[in-house]
């Protein structure tokens, strides 16, 4: 792994040298797509990932770290392989700036690099305002958790450390966000805390949404794993009226005043800013080619993940990893002439209610000109026997070290 330099500065000639790939993100989105295109091509292709962090901590699965299922250095994960193995030169710093006319990626250290193709994966970002009281700013006091790393170790502190019979408050987000059962699978790990640690204490949802990802799994499972623990209040109720004031941890929800002890106020999203910089957002989000996640405004410029504008896919990690693919063969298609097959996205999302209660929702999918469609689908049940909810949550922990092993290597 090096630092970035001057050589990286002029994007190869095409016929001349060899093409060079710039990835921006280092998530499952954009590793899988650097793992990819520096594998298949063999060497042909020289391939750049941008990526701050130098160890990556997974947002999937980190709700179980909160709950007491996984160590929290479980989900962190390192970039060596990808170098090493698959001589992909990974720059650690922050990219700033990209000029899509001189096909140049500038970054925080000072360097510019070049590129033929590039691809960004920068996940989510957060919409101001979206919380009236919250910005980034009051993340120590009413965390977000939404990008994992230090505010997850925070978040469960702050729930471990509550008084007794306190009450844990989640602003959940409107829709589009990352991971649709995410919220909903956190309140199910801070109950499991609370039930083990501190059972008199309360839970409290506020949603914007009328309904969320696999409300029907969710409810039943808190009824019969924590009966009366956890309230919810969606729109109906002023659930999308609401205001916070962190430094007296309070919660406005329709002009009631609610004290709270602890509040995860998970934000309004969109795509990460380097997508917004680059000029590939149309609103919020990134349209793409559903054919090759290429951007529609460049097709010279992918988009990945959480970022991208795509049709029905969730923005998951499994369809972050699924839309790599796909790119990496599209990119290696272009610039190298090898052959390129139609494309196919896939995605699971495994949640944890409780100890071996697992449930899962998931799609295949397929390009049309519109967007990325869902062909087929699945969901778990309501009512399912206790061993076929284990089987689930050991196959989502199969899942967990397959994808993670397929992304860094």
């Amino acid at each position: 792994m090096v630092a970035a330099s001057a050589a990286l500065a002029a994007p190869a000639a095409l016929g001349q040298a060899r093409p060079r790939v710039v990835v921006v993100g280092g998530g499952a989105g954009g590793a899988t797509a650097a793992r990819y295109i520096a594998k298949d091509s063999k060497g042909a292709i020289d391939v750049v990932l941008i990526e701050p962090s130098r160890a990556y901590y997974t947002c999937f699965f980190s709700n179980l770290f909160i709950g007491g299922f996984r160590e929290f250095d479980s989900l962190a994960h390192d970039y060596g392989t990808l170098a090493s193995d698959y001589g992909v030169n990974v720059v650690h710093d922050w990219a700033l700036g990209v000029d899509r006319e001189a096909r140049t990626v500038t970054l925080a250290g000072g360097a510019t690099i070049g590129w033929d193709r590039l691809v960004l994966s920068p996940g989510i970002d957060f919409r101001e305002g979206s919380v009236p009281g919250w910005d980034i700013t009051a993340q120590n006091l009413m965390p977000h958790a939404y990008k994992a790393g230090s505010q997850t170790e925070l978040l469960k502190a702050q729930v471990e450390a509550m008084r007794d019979g306190g009450t844990f408050c989640m602003v959940a987000p409107p829709n589009p966000y990352r991971c649709p059962p995410g919220p909903y699978e956190r309140v199910s790990m801070v109950a499991h805390l609370l039930r083990e640690k501190n059972p008199t204490a309360k839970i409290l949802i506020v949603d914007p949404k009328e309904k969320y990802s696999k409300q029907a799994l969710f409810e039943e499972g808190w009824d019969h794993h924590y009966s009366g623990m956890i309230t919810r209040i969606g729109p109906d109720f002023g659930g999308d009226k609401v205001e916070v004031r962190p430094d007296a941890m309070e919660v406005v929800i329709d002009g009631v005043v609610e004290k709270v002890d602890v509040c995860n106020v998970i934000p309004g999203q969109k795509a990460g800013r380097i997508a917004e910089i680059a000029g590939v957002t149309e609103g919020d989000w990134a349209p793409v080619n559903p054919y090759s996640m290429a951007s529609r405004l460049d097709p010279k410029v992918y988009i990945l993940g959480d970022a991208a504008a795509q049709g029905d896919m969730p923005k998951s990690a499994f369809a972050a990893n699924s839309q790599a693919k796909v790119a990496a063969m599209a990119i290696r298609g272009d610039l190298t002439g090898s052959k390129v097959f139609p494309a196919k996205y896939s995605n699971t999302c495994w949640s944890l209610i409780d100890a071996d209660d697992g449930v899962k929702v998931g799609a295949a999918y397929e390009a049309t000109e519109e967007k990325i469609a869902s062909v087929e689908s699945f969901i778990s049940q309501t009512g399912e026997a206790a061993d076929l909810r284990k089987a689930t949550y050991e196959e989502s922990l199969g899942w967990y070290a397959g994808i993670t092993a397929d992304i860094f290597g």
